[in-house]
């Protein structure tokens, strides 16, 4: 029954919830753990994350590591096991998620927030972070999936394609490995070493709690306080300055496929940087809005290369990747790739007219409400800000940042910063056989 009362009352977050100015408050907790909180009181109901630095960039020399530890946390805690905790929560009506990226790792829980189903979710919840059990079965069944998904990568051009792209791309940077690790870390990754990984990132120096429901403030310090107060301490993180590209590079990978994959690209910004907004708004209007943009109409729509191109920063701790590409037929992949750095050299040398950035103005700030029209979307934002500390009226601040934005700020964000002939290119196909 709880079940499905929480199931409509995500469905009417969803479609009817606007928020388009939440207002964000931030303390720390007694351990000093961060917290964010947006009060929505719309609906009964509450989410929450709790974020770690305690991403696949903590790996070390065991990539994949942070992967298995996060995903091994609801496998058994307490003494109950992962059938146990799973019913627990489906009984309460509540929801567990958890997910490890490059940067940070988090738990998730929503729940109803009237008492008889938030506190014991609440209490299973914090028995997941805090008392975790590592079962040996489960962990040789999350590391034969693990394993099982690295060999159908070996079956994806795509997937062939990004892990080649983060490879050359940071080299021996911690971001060039992907999270999902590697065949041979993953055999030398056991039990003790998920441990230990536990123990060293999931501490109160490294968590960033965010709430986002309709309980008052008192109620979410108590939250805060009950997840935060019994993390262990350790030290935070840091993450090495990733370092320019001081040549091209092209990779050719064959593959037997009718497509060739081609992603190019640079690391560029990393989360808070000066020139965001200008090389955001500008990317925008080259690859970043679907089918109108520059990449589109130039390899789509006046040559038939390609269905869709595309291109996106993807901001990180350190510089993220600026990533361009698309997909095409093996004996149009050289012609392709020639467009899409053309496309890429004018747009820097002569950038947006007037127009294109009118209607890419209108077009982002149009669609903002819809980025904070739900509890989720709200959380991930507030994940990101309170991660990164960004400002607390970055939300706020957002339309009139990209409103501000002049064509003269996109011309000098991208020829500094964008450089088309110091970048890694990764073709894969070529073989159809």
């Amino acid at each position: 029954m709880l079940t499905n009362i929480i199931s409509i009352v995500t469905l009417l977050v969803f479609t009817t919830a606007t928020y388009a100015n939440p207002k964000i408050e931030h303390w720390l907790t007694e351990n000093g753990v961060p917290v964010y909180f947006v009060a929505a009181p719309e609906l009964p109901m509450v989410d929450i994350q709790i974020i770690f630095d305690a991403g696949g960039a903590q790996d070390a020399e065991l990539s994949g590591q942070a992967l298995l530890t996060n995903a091994i946390l609801s496998e058994g805690a307490a003494g109950l096991d992962a059938d146990q905790i799973a019913a627990g929560f489906d009984d309460l009506g509540a929801r567990f998620g958890s997910s490890s990226q490059r940067d940070m790792a988090m738990l998730s829980l929503r729940s109803l927030t009237a008492d008889s189903a938030l506190e014991p979710a609440l209490e299973l919840f914090h028995k997941v972070l805090i008392k975790p059990d590592f079962p040996q079965a489960s962990f040789d069944r999350l590391q034969k999936q693990v394993s099982l998904s690295l060999q159908a990568e070996k079956q994806s051009p795509s997937a062939i394609a990004t892990r080649a792209f983060y490879s050359n791309l940071y080299g021996n940077h911690v971001y060039a490995g992907m999270p999902a690790g590697n065949e041979q870390s993953l055999q030398l990754i056991t039990v003790d070493t998920l441990k230990i990984f536990y123990a060293t990132h999931y501490v109160a120096e490294k968590a960033t709690i965010v709430i986002v429901g309709a309980l008052d403030k008192v109620k979410v310090k108590q939250i805060a306080q009950k997840l935060s107060a019994n993390l262990a301490h350790g030290k935070p993180s840091i993450i090495a300055m990733v370092a320019d590209l001081t040549a091209e590079k092209i990779v050719n990978i064959t593959h037997p496929s009718s497509q060739t994959h081609i992603v190019m690209g640079q690391p560029a910004i990393k989360r808070g940087d000066k020139d965001y907004f200008a090389l955001y708004v500008g990317n925008h209007i080259l690859g970043g809005s679907g089918l109108v943009s520059r990449l589109s109409d130039e390899l789509r729509e006046k040559r038939g290369l390609t269905y869709s191109a595309y291109s996106y920063f993807r901001p990180m701790r350190q510089a993220g990747p600026y990533q361009l590409g698309l997909s095409t037929r093996n004996d149009q992949a050289q012609q392709a790739l020639k467009v899409l750095r053309d496309t890429l050299v004018k747009f820097i040398e002569d950038g947006p007219s007037a127009e294109e950035l009118i209607a890419a103005k209108q077009n982002i700030t149009g669609g903002f409400a819809l980025r904070v029209d739900s509890n989720s979307k709200i959380i991930g934002y507030l994940a990101m800000i309170g991660f990164y500390g960004l400002p607390l009226d970055y939300l706020d601040n957002f339309n009139e940042q990209v409103n501000a934005v002049t064509i003269e700020q996109i011309n000098n964000a991208f020829s500094r910063r964008i450089h088309p002939d110091k970048m890694v290119t990764i073709l894969v196909g070529g073989d159809a056989e």
